[in-house]
């Protein structure tokens, strides 16, 4: 038998980029997407912007540079570069502690304030999907489960148009499956081929997967939330960009409502009238104004 051979593009060394032409690609960063890239990830860069380069026959950082701020073709490009930028290393019910606080505490007390229901859910940084669905699932399950009638909305954002692409399409390797309850896949999946599934166009009709640019945030016209899921993205960010987010973020929340963060992505952030919750494994705060009767 043949062995396969690793493609040359591949086993190519990185072109050399000296400080100067780094610090381009970083403020060009900074710029258009408020991410902060240091020094640390510079590799990281180096291959995003090398594979790409091969691809389109460029062999140099200037030309290519050159070609992403020019005109409408540039601005598609840059696209297609963005998303390779932003990771997207994602799973069904990656943080059971985040979901198990929204099961065993968020829903109770909502059980308690409104009738019928009406929930509203925001995703951000929802990449290709995952996050949200696993909240539809989540949601309609408990729900469903007690009987109670209700209205559910969920906003899904992400800076990236092809990963909100795949995500409107539902579709999914069973690799990304592995954390989900047997009995949600039998409600809320269906089997495409032997390795991936489709996720219902029920759950499918109460998402909507938007495209937002988080420097944009402060002009998005986006209503009050009841959840709001902000993993894992914030860590693209210097700290005053962190705190000015979580800000806008936690204007955005009901009375009652909660905002789960990435363990770790912030320490000593305080916002009037919201309070950090106390339950192990997460990293959450809650609005603390009185919920009332929603009608």
């Amino acid at each position: 038998m043949k062995q396969a051979t690793t493609p040359l593009w591949q086993r190519k060394e990185l072109l050399p980029m000296d400080d100067y032409e780094f610090q381009q690609w970083a403020e060009l960063l900074a710029v258009r997407t408020g991410i902060h890239l240091p020094v640390k990830r510079k590799t990281f860069l180096l291959t995003s912007l090398n594979i790409r380069m091969r691809e389109l026959d460029i062999n140099s950082y200037r030309q290519y540079f050159e070609y992403l701020i020019a005109g409408r073709r540039g601005a598609i490009e840059w696209e297609i570069l963005i998303d390779r930028l932003t990771v997207h290393e994602t799973r069904f019910f990656r943080d059971e502690n985040a979901l198990q606080m929204i099961r065993e505490v968020f829903l109770p007390n909502l059980l308690k304030t409104q009738n019928p229901l009406n929930i509203n859910v925001w995703s951000v940084g929802c990449a290709t999907g995952e996050e949200p669905y696993s909240l539809a699932m989540l949601l309609d399950y408990e729900l469903s489960q007690k009987g109670r009638e209700y209205y559910l909305s969920i906003m899904a954002t992400d800076i990236s148009a092809a990963s909100l692409a795949t995500a409107r399409k539902g579709i999914f390797h069973e690799n990304r499956l592995k954390n989900m309850p047997e009995s949600y896949r039998r409600m809320y999946c269906q089997d495409v081929d032997s390795t991936h599934c489709e996720v219902s166009a029920a759950l499918r009709q109460r998402i909507c997967f938007s495209r937002l640019n988080l420097l944009d945030l402060d002009k998005a016209k986006i209503g009050q939330m009841d959840i709001i899921f902000c993993q894992n993205v914030l860590i693209y960010f210097k700290r005053e960009q962190r705190l000015k987010f979580l800000n806008l973020l936690a204007g955005h929340l009901q009375p009652g409502g909660v905002l789960v963060l990435g363990a770790g992505e912030i320490t000593d952030w305080h916002f009037p009238g919201i309070k950090m919750m106390d339950f192990p494994g997460i990293l959450a705060f809650q609005n603390t104004a009185s919920t009332g009767s929603k009608k």
